[in-house]
């Protein structure tokens, strides 16, 4: 594969910036038509997640993870289900540990680097349903998830999984968490970190021997978060620890199959290793694709129903 010439012409005129063509989709913009049908799995160590599916009778299969503090309802998520459903293809969203509105029962939550559980998830499709072709997407974190797990996976993936492809996408966590220390992503930081802190504050009351609630009302930025956090409740040292030991970038250059990265240069939430160029240029299983514009899981098409990743996405994977 290779760095790939975008086609996106840009968002409408009033999106004239990364943050609005981020904010103004994500408070705004609105799916109908989609009806999920939700089924619950148990993971290999005792927890559970939530399986949303919509289903319209096919062979084939698009697997989809959501990105932070997202679960199945979100645009994104809707958009991409509503555009795959009205070609002919199911959809499943799984949502991650404590998403979707249930909390989990394990310490744990979830994170960028949560790959084995996108694998429970793909175990339990392959050993209960017959579909002869699948295809995986990520959005955001979710991109994060899919792109480690095919790197883990790498000539060991499923027969059934032909393509994948994600967009807005971390690749290389360090340079994403950076971004949330600058004064213009205040917005994003702090909308994050509140959802967050109210989900360490549901695991408090299962778990209080673990969580020290003065502490998280004391925590303003994500290393501190991450570090005493995400990484204690994960088995990782620190915010740095965390960050390094499940970046997707580790495991990428394993990918086997053909992959489409859709990552908007004007992404404020994306840092320069978030474009892995070198890799793309010597990795045939590895589309690069950045426009100029898009934001962050935004990408809006004026007069448009679905988004330009949305149908970027779709030709990737159903029509190479």
């Amino acid at each position: 594969m290779s760095i790939i010439k975008s086609s996106y012409s840009g968002p409408p005129a009033y999106l004239f910036n990364g943050h609005l063509e981020t904010i103004i989709p994500s408070i705004f913009r609105e799916i109908a038509g989609v009806t999920y049908s939700r089924e619950t799995i148990d993971t290999p160590d005792s927890d559970f997640l939530n399986l949303d599916w919509s289903k319209v009778g096919s062979t084939r299969l698009l697997i989809l993870s959501h990105g932070l503090e997202g679960d199945s309802e979100r645009h994104y998520a809707r958009g991409m289900v509503k555009l795959f459903n009205s070609q002919g293809i199911d959809v499943l969203v799984w949502n991650n540990r404590s998403c979707g509105g249930e909390i989990n029962l394990k310490p744990i939550l979830y994170h960028h680097g949560a790959s084995y559980d996108l694998e429970t998830t793909i175990h339990h499709v392959l050993k209960n349903h017959a579909y002869a072709e699948i295809y995986l997407t990520g959005i955001s974190m979710g991109g994060a998830q899919t792109l480690k797990y095919l790197g883990e996976k790498g000539n060991d993936l499923p027969k059934e999984i032909l393509r994948a492809a994600v967009y807005s996408t971390p690749c290389n966590l360090h340079s994403s968490a950076l971004t949330l220390k600058s004064r213009s992503n205040t917005f994003y930081k702090n909308r994050f970190l509140g959802k967050l802190k109210a989900k360490i504050r549901a695991k408090a009351i299962q778990f209080p021997e673990l969580i020290d609630l003065e502490l998280l009302e004391k925590v303003v930025d994500f290393d501190a978060f991450d570090t005493h956090f995400t990484a204690k409740l994960h088995g990782f040292r620190d915010a740095e620890d965390f960050y390094k030991g499940v970046s997707a970038d580790n495991w990428m250059p394993h990918i086997a199959i053909p992959t489409l990265i859709l990552n908007a240069l004007n992404d404020p939430l994306l840092g320069p290793e978030c474009y892995p160029i070198k890799l793309a240029e010597s990795k045939r299983e590895i589309s690069l694709e950045t426009p100029r514009r898009g934001g962050h899981t935004g990408f809006v098409i004026r007069g448009e129903e679905f988004t330009y990743a949305e149908k970027r996405i779709y030709d990737f994977l159903i029509k190479p």
